[in-house]
């Protein structure tokens, strides 16, 4: 049923959305004291910080800086490299998948690795890390699972993908493949995992330890048609 594994990274293998939502939302608030941020931040993972900076500029009236982005993105660089960590049990997890493992995210190359080295996590994956910068478009648009799928060998239709975001999960459907949602991480809002289901999502998963089992019922065949 399935020959592949493919991880979103921030959110699913290392807990980094809530380290970046974090330092986003202060850095909007120095520069745009009196603006509250907050409600839209949570909202809003899963994008490219990128296309959230365009949406808040529209929504608010304000105009970011050119270098705004690029600040940013090296104070969240340099506050992971203080503090990332795993997932919790993602390692274990996986090493009792009989699947070989990919990384699909929307974040640059060099973050996605240096993010897997920083947890210890980096021998899982090896070379299988593909980023939307390398497709024309991010997710939700399936071009970064679809050229993930092609480098790897692999039908989309046989790829077992597990994403945190509505955003994600899109992308993957979209791409061909099936999908099974993680909700444990830090970032992520209480009763998402309800909103998920009100979306259609059925497989989703609140701790790690579930996930195993999950791909293995999938590799039964008990997914039947159900994208999600």
């Amino acid at each position: 049923m399935f020959d592949h594994l493919i991880c979103d990274c921030d959110g699913v293998l290392v807990d980094s959305e809530v380290i970046a939502d974090r330092v986003l939302v202060q850095s909007l608030v120095d520069a745009f004291p009196g603006i509250d941020f907050e409600v839209a931040a949570k909202a809003a993972f899963g994008q490219q910080i990128s296309a959230f900076l365009a949406d808040l500029e529209t929504r608010f009236g304000i105009d970011i800086p050119d270098d705004f982005l690029a600040t940013v993105e090296r104070n969240i660089d340099a506050e992971l490299k203080r503090s990332l960590a795993p997932i919790t049990g993602v390692r274990d997890a996986l090493g009792r998948v009989p699947l070989p493992a990919a990384v699909v995210s929307n974040s640059g190359l060099a973050r996605v690795a240096a993010s897997l080295r920083r947890a210890g996590l980096t021998d899982l994956f090896g070379p299988r890390l593909f980023s939307a910068e390398q497709v024309r478009r991010p997710k939700p648009h399936p071009d970064v699972y679809l050229h993930a799928a092609q480098q790897l060998g692999v039908e989309p239709s046989r790829c077992i993908v597990v994403e945190d975001s509505v955003t994600g999960l899109n992308a993957a459907r979209a791409a061909g493949m099936k999908t099974i949602a993680f909700v444990g991480a830090s970032h992520v809002p209480k009763g998402y995992a309800q909103v998920l289901r009100n979306l259609g999502v059925t497989r989703i998963i609140e701790h790690m330890e579930q996930l195993p089992e999950m791909i293995a019922a999938g590799l039964r065949g008990e997914f039947g048609e159900l994208q999600s």
